[in-house]
């Protein structure tokens, strides 16, 4: 097959780092594979893994027509069978892009919500258990589960990532407990979690020494620099460490004994061995136990509480208790890696994914009936317009299906339950 994985943006993200790998893992099981979109951090990730980049035109407001002709033109070119779009905007591009040819659009979605607008008869991936069932109960016919994978051949405990140089480097203390998060600095899902660590690391035990690093970037760092000043101020030392993006995270995740994430990012923690806590929102925190395991399967890395005034408290909870136990923190962290290998691999996912193409493929004629889907069109205008008048009283979310609200109560009317212990 021939195929053109088409990510969302190429900044550094858990949607993205997966559509990555498993076009790689795709690539060596003997498929021709195109990465497409505008340049960003991941360029690296593409060209060390042997992937060919093209570069998109410019988008403006989406779908942009420039890239869906530019689209056009490579499946015309190249013989494309697979136009494989990752979240909305590519998703909608690929499936206009896909018109009148021999190319099948697909699409895969990690964002918390799917965007309603996306045809219900479009072939489409989602990363959990809920999700798969919600998009179900909407009418989506065509719809499989995708969960995050990881890379286990660069990102395990036997790899050496450079740990002592990163603590070095950033000035973690010998003796210090190292707590990590790799995460967007993002006001919608990671801002609310990223000020209650902040605000936690004052509120442990003072024994256990804690140094918080923060590994990312984005348009929220000045409230985290602001908040991390208040907090080191307090304390009189380093305790908040901002790396700011990294291109290669994984010295963070080798270098902590603890990680907090959600995603992707809390799967990698998991494959370097690391007892990990699970970042929501509204004060959700959970560690990552063969008792929690299920609902993590069932909801996804990530999930809402009830009691956000909270928060910090709670994490402080769980951090003093792992950091006196660190027998459990190794039974842990050899609980995370064991989950990790036994149903997050990327060969796994790779294999996953050449049959869901398959059968893309197989069902091609069905095009025809994603064309003339009158409601996504409706529904896609309504979005548009919602967009536009909220932008008239205020900013709009960038990752506008993965704010809480939209989580919460999606524009389809099938928004999900998503609750867990804080």
């Amino acid at each position: 097959m021939k195929i053109l994985v088409f990510p969302h943006d190429l900044g550094v993200g858990g949607s993205q780092t997966n559509a990555i790998e498993i076009a790689a893992g795709i690539q060596r099981r003997g498929h021709d594979v195109v990465l497409f979109g505008q340049p960003g951090a991941l360029n690296k990730r593409i060209a060390g893994l042997g992937l060919e980049f093209v570069e998109a035109p410019r988008p403006s407001h989406r779908p942009t027509p420039w890239i869906v002709g530019a689209l056009i033109r490579l499946v015309k070119e190249r013989g494309i069978d697979i136009l494989h779009g990752y979240e909305w905007p590519p998703a909608l591009e690929c499936l206009l892009a896909a018109r009148g040819s021999r190319a099948v659009a697909v699409s895969t979605v990690m964002s918390m919500a799917v965007a309603p607008f996306i045809p219900k008869q479009m072939p489409l991936m989602v990363g959990t258990e809920d999700i798969l069932n919600r998009e179900r109960n909407f009418g989506r016919t065509r719809v499989e589960l995708m969960e995050p994978p990881v890379d286990l051949g660069e990102n395990n405990p036997m790899v050496d990532v450079g740990a002592d140089d990163f603590r070095r480097r950033w000035g973690l203390e010998r003796g210090s407990f190292v707590v990590a998060t790799v995460t967007r600095l993002a006001a919608e899902l990671k801002l609310e979690g990223i000020l209650s660590a902040i605000e936690a690391v004052r509120r442990v035990e003072p024994a256990l020494r804690i140094q918080l690093v923060i590994a990312g970037d984005g348009p929220a760092r000045r409230e985290v620099e602001s908040a991390a000043s208040v907090v080191n101020a307090a304390l009189g030392r380093d305790a908040v460490k901002l790396t700011g993006q990294l291109t290669d995270p994984r010295p963070a995740y080798a270098s902590a004994d603890v990680v907090i994430g959600m995603g992707s990012s809390a799967l990698r923690a998991m494959a370097f061995g690391k007892p990990t806590i699970v970042q929501g929102e509204r004060g959700f925190w959970e560690l990552v136990t063969p008792q929690t395991l299920p609902l993590f399967l069932r909801q996804g890395w990530y999930g809402v509480g009830d009691e956000p005034l909270s928060a910090s408290s709670s994490l402080a909870g769980l951090l003093n208790a792992l950091h006196a136990d660190p027998k459990r923190r190794t039974a842990l962290g050899a609980f995370c890696l064991k989950t990790v290998s036994d149903r997050f691999s990327l060969c796994r996912a790779a294999e996953l994914q050449e049959d869901f193409y398959r059968r893309a493929l197989e069902g091609q004629q069905q095009n025809a009936v994603l064309r003339n889907d009158a409601d996504a069109a409706r529904r896609f205008i309504a979005h548009q317009f919602s967009q536009h008048a909220r932008r008239l009283f205020g900013p709009v979310a960038r990752d506008d299906f993965n704010a809480m609200e939209k989580v919460l109560a999606t524009p389809s009317g099938h928004g999900p339950t998503i609750r867990g212990r804080s």
